[in-house]
C-alpha cells in the first residue's frame, strides 16, 4: 500500500512545496530511516543526515532567496519538516533548531518595526550569518532551556552578554541544548547585562562552538529523541563580535510577541510521528512490514475498529496542523492564537496517543527494536514535555485566554 501524502491533498500544494516534500521524502526513506535505529541505540548525532541535507539544500530552506537560499515560508518549512520526522525524529527535531536561526532573522524580522538604523544593520549582520549557511554549510542551533522560567516566556535569561568594544562578553549555561558538539554555532539568547534589565533586553547572538570558553558537559542517555545529543553548554566570558546579533538589540521580545508561531516549529516532527505510527499499523497488518514475516492480521475485525480510530485521529490532528500552517503570520488576532495552543498540544499529545494505539493494535512483536514503532513511541512521548510550549504551558495559556480579554483582572474577593 502506498502512504498517503504528508500534508494531505498535494494538488492543494504550491510547486515548490511539492518538490520539497518528495525531495524530503526521498532522502528520509533512502538514508534516514534505514540509519535511525543506530542513532537512537548509540544516541549520536546524525552527522550523515545533516551532509544529506547540506547537499540537497535542505540548510538553506528558510534562508531568503536574496541571499541564495531557497525562501521558503513558515507553511512550506512546516510540511516538509514533518516529512522528515516520519523517517527520523531526531534529524526533524534538530533540523528545526538550525531552521528557526534563518526563519528568525529571515521573514520574522522583516515584519518587524525597526528604525532605518537597525534594518541596516541587520541587513548587514544577517547577510554574514546567511553566506555561512548557503556557501558554507554551516549548522545553527537554538539552545534555549536553562532549568529555571525564562525559556517559558516569564523571566529574563539567566545567561548574559555584557557590552564590550566590538561586541559581547556571554556567560551562562543552557541546558537540554539540541546540537550541543554539533553545531557550528550556537544561537544564544540571553539577557543584555545592565541594571534592571527584564525581558525586554533579550539578545539573540551566534557563538562559534570552537570559540574560548565554550565547553560541552554533561551525559546524554534519554528516554527518547536521542539524536539531538542535548547536553550541557557552557559559556565563560566568550566573546563574540557585533555581527554575531541574529537580529537587533531588543527585537527578540518584540519577535516573541508579535508572531507567536516561531515557537511552534517543533510540533511538525511530531505530526511526522504520528503519520509514521498509522503508516507501520497499515504496513503491519497487512503483512508488509520489512523484517516480520508476510502474515496477515487485518481480517480481525477489532484491528480493523482500531486501526478506523487511528486513522480519524491522525486526520484530525493533520487538519489542525495544516490551519495552524496557514494561520502564521504577524499579530495575529486572538482567537488565532488560542487555535495555534490547541494546535501544538494536540499534535504533539495526539503523535504519543496514535503511537500508543498503533503498539495495543499490532500487538507484542511490534515492540521488538528490530522495529521502528517502539522508538517512534519513545520519541512522540518526549514533544509535550519540551520548552517554550510544554503541554502544561499550552493548557494555562489557552484556559487564560478562553475566559479572560486583555486586561482583564477578578475582583478581589473580601472576607
Amino acid at each position: 500500500m502506498t502512504p498517503g501524502h504528508i500534508a494531505g491533498n498535494p494538488a492543494k500544494l504550491t510547486a515548490q512545496q511539492r518538490e520539497l516534500i518528495e525531495l524530503a521524502g526521498t532522502l528520509g526513506r533512502e538514508k534516514f530511516a534505514p540509519r535511525a535505529a543506530q542513532i537512537d541505540r548509540d544516541a549520536v548525532f546524525p552527522f550523515d543526515n545533516y551532509a544529506d541535507m547540506r547537499a540537497a539544500g535542505l540548510l538553506k530552506i528558510c534562508v531568503p532567496r536574496e541571499h541564495g537560499g531557497l525562501g521558503a515560508d513558515f507553511a512550506t518549512y512546516v510540511m516538509v519538516a514533518a516529512e522528515i520526522g516520519r523517517y527520523c525524529g531526531a534529524t526533524a527535531l534538530t533540523w528545526n533548531m538550525h531552521v528557526c536561526s534563518a526563519m528568525w532573522a529571515g521573514f520574522i524580522a522583516d515584519a518587524l518595526d525597526m528604525t532605518a538604523e537597525q534594518r541596516a544593520d541587520h541587513e548587514r549582520c544577517r547577510a554574514i550569518h546567511f553566506r555561512r549557511v548557503v556557501e558554507e554549510g554551516k549548522v545553527y542551533a537554538q539552545p534555549f532551556s536553562e532549568g529555571g522560567s525564562a525559556a517559558a516566556g516569564k523571566s529574563p535569561w539567566g545567561t548574559v552578554a555584557q557590552r564590550v568594544d566590538g561586541g559581547y562578553l556571554v556567560s551562562g549555561r543552557k541546558i537540554f541544548a539540541s546540537l550541543s558538539g554539533a553545531a557550528d554555532y550556537y544561537g544564544v539568547l540571553c539577557t543584555l547585562d545592565k541594571p534592571g534589565a527584564t525581558m525586554r533586553d533579550s539578545l539573540y547572538l551566534a557563538v562559534p562552538s570552537d570559540a574560548e570558553g565554550v565547553t560541552v558537559s554533561g551525559a546524554w542517555d534519554p528516554l527518547g529523541m536521542r539524536g539531538t545529543v542535548s547536553r550541557n553548554l557552557d559559556f565563560k566570558s566568550v566573546f563574540v563580535p557585533d555581527e554575531a546579533r541574529m537580529i537587533p538589540e531588543g527585537l527578540y521580545f518584540q519577535a516573541a510577541s508579535r508572531f507567536p508561531h516561531m515557537f511552534a516549529t517543533l510540533s511538525p516532527t511530531y505530526m511526522g510521528l504520528a503519520q509514521a505510527a498509522y503508516d507501520f499499523t497499515v504496513s503491519y497488518l497487512r503483512g508488509e512490514m520489512p523484517g516480520t514475516p508476510p502474515v496477515k492480521r487485518r481480517m480481525y475485525p477489532t484491528k480493523q475498529v482500531a486501526t478506523a480510530e487511528m486513522r480519524i485521529k491522525l486526520e484530525q490532528t493533520r487538519a489542525i496542523f495544516l490551519q495552524n500552517a496557514r494561520d502564521a503570520q504577524v499579530d495575529p488576532d486572538r482567537d488565532t492564537r488560542m487555535r495555534l495552543y490547541a494546535a501544538h498540544y494536540s499534535i504533539m499529545e495526539n503523535s504519543n496517543d496514535i503511537a500508543r494505539l498503533a503498539i495495543r493494535t499490532c500487538g507484542g512483536q511490534s515492540m521488538l527494536k528490530t522495529l521502528p514503532l517502539e522508538r517512534i513511541y519513545r520519541d512522540s512521548r518526549c514533544g509535550s514535555l519540551m520548552l517554550p510550549w510544554t503541554a502544561e504551558l499550552c493548557v494555562d495559556r489557552l484556559g487564560r485566554e478562553c475566559l479572560y480579554e486583555p486586561g482583564e483582572r477578578d475582583e478581589e474577593i473580601v472576607a
